[in-house]
């Protein structure tokens, strides 16, 4: 709240030109920027995988997806993915603002859905299925007005750097301060700590592309980094079960 109610005192930002300026353009096969919008398959494999995992694994008691609203939620969740590699392939094919619009809708829906998974797991599962759709709505929103502020010719960021960065801050306390419904949670903090060196790649970009001898950029590590990540996650999810204070009447 006090980070939304700071926003009318930030400056609008922008979105930089620079921002497309990706430093390994090659083609492949006729394809351009290929690392970058290659690099974008393993979110898919990620989300078809799990997509097809989950909905074969029925909910219940001492299942890894404990009640139903838990189980449509990571459903979500792998067809955000799925979305996302298609609207960053697109995006990288030819960078420019308003392809990004396609690239950040899918991710702002994923990390919106994350959080809804949070909060079903570490408060509530009522909880979670509750929030899911307005967080989804907020989210998208955020993308839709900086969109819309970018065809007014004053591009505005800010709600959408907020939504971004917010999950960023709550997931880990919740994590932290909440106790686990599921074995083995720390898991989760290792595919969280993946994006560090996810958001060191996407800084030093031109860097590693020079660094690797022109091998591989920083922006096509980030999305192997994040795929890692996010493989990590489902992974988990597939072979977790409910804690020792978790009792069968929570299944639903």
């Amino acid at each position: 709240m006090v980070a939304v109610s700071a926003l009318p005192f930030i400056a609008p930002i922008p979105q930089p030109v620079a921002y497309h300026d990706f430093a390994d353009r090659r083609a492949w096969l006729g394809m351009p920027n290929a690392g970058d919008v290659l690099s974008n398959l393993p979110f898919a494999l990620v989300g078809a995988v799990g997509f097809v995992c989950f909905l074969r694994r029925r909910s219940g008691a001492g299942t890894a997806l404990i009640t139903r609203a838990e189980r449509t939620l990571h459903l979500y969740l792998c067809v955000g993915l799925v979305l996302t590699a298609i609207g960053s392939a697109y995006y990288h094919w030819a960078p420019d603002t308003p392809r990004l619009y396609w690239d950040r809708l899918p991710i702002a829906l994923v990390f919106a859905t994350l959080t809804a998974i949070t909060l079903a797991e570490r408060v509530s599962p009522l909880v979670g299925a509750r929030t899911f759709t307005p967080l989804a709505m907020l989210a998208g929103g955020t993308v839709w007005w900086w969109r819309q502020s970018e065809i007014a010719g004053a591009g505005d960021l800010r709600a959408y750097v907020l939504s971004q960065f917010l999950p960023l801050i709550v997931l880990p306390i919740l994590i932290l301060g909440r106790r686990p419904r599921y074995t083995a949670s720390w898991h989760v903090l290792l595919a969280l700590a993946w994006y560090v060196p996810a958001k060191l790649c996407e800084h030093f970009d031109r860097g590693i592309f020079a660094l690797t001898g022109e091998v591989i950029s920083g922006h096509t590590l980030k999305h192997l980094f994040i795929a890692v990540a996010l493989g990590w996650y489902v992974a988990w999810v597939m072979r977790r079960r409910p804690g020792a204070t978790v009792g069968a009447s929570a299944a639903g």
